[in-house]
């Protein structure tokens, strides 16, 4: 960036949009390993989000490299990369009085702390979705991991990558033990704990 872009001002912010979506904007981020659940859970919160008026969009990390990130491969430094850009995305959308449903494997603890950062602590919340390695494999809904394990797909989380766990998530679900109905609620009840959904 240089010296000579300058930000803009809004007239209308994130406080006065907040108030009249009557609910607070910010990310709540699904990290796992690939077939963990993290998408299916955010796109049936999404649904629950939306009966009860809550403004919100779903990045899913397939969709996404789809689009804007297109460019990327899975190394760790286009993993970054993708995450660096979604993490911008996601505090354009808080800004909007949005919240943000972001299901990405992001395996990494270092990416998903500078997305915290990013975004901001308060407007973070992450859930680990649990899941072993062989029962995503079991699953395995794309046919991915067979990929993986012939080669056909390189730098793939499980098999030819790593995947660090949280060390200290807002919530966990274990989807070994909880179905969607279930992890959704559990979130759900977070956040509203948190006053975050509740009408404000």
């Amino acid at each position: 960036m240089t010296k000579d872009i300058v930000w803009h001002e809004e007239l209308v912010n994130r406080q006065d949009r907040n108030r009249r979506n009557k609910h607070k904007s910010g990310v709540v981020w699904f990290t796992g390993c690939p077939a963990s659940g993290k998408s299916t859970i955010a796109h049936h919160m999404a649904k629950e989000f939306f009966d009860r008026g809550v403004n919100c969009y779903v990045l899913d990390g397939d969709n996404v490299r789809h689009g804007i990130n297109s460019d990327l491969g899975f190394s760790r430094e286009d993993r970054r990369q993708n995450l660096r850009r979604i993490a911008e995305i996601s505090k354009l959308f808080v800004d909007a009085g949005m919240v943000v449903l972001a299901a990405f494997v992001s395996p990494f603890c270092e990416d998903r702390d500078s997305v915290r950062q990013v975004v901001g602590n308060e407007n973070f919340f992450e859930v680990y979705v649990k899941c072993s390695i062989e029962t995503c494999e079991k699953r395995d809904p794309k046919g991915q991991y067979k990929k993986a394990r012939a080669g056909l797909i390189k730098e793939y989380t499980g098999v030819s990558a790593p995947y660090e766990v949280p060390p200290n998530p807002e919530i966990t679900l274990d989807t070994e033990e909880l179905d969607v109905e279930s992890s959704v609620r559990k979130v759900l009840e977070f956040l509203d704990e948190k006053k975050f959904i509740l009408l404000m």
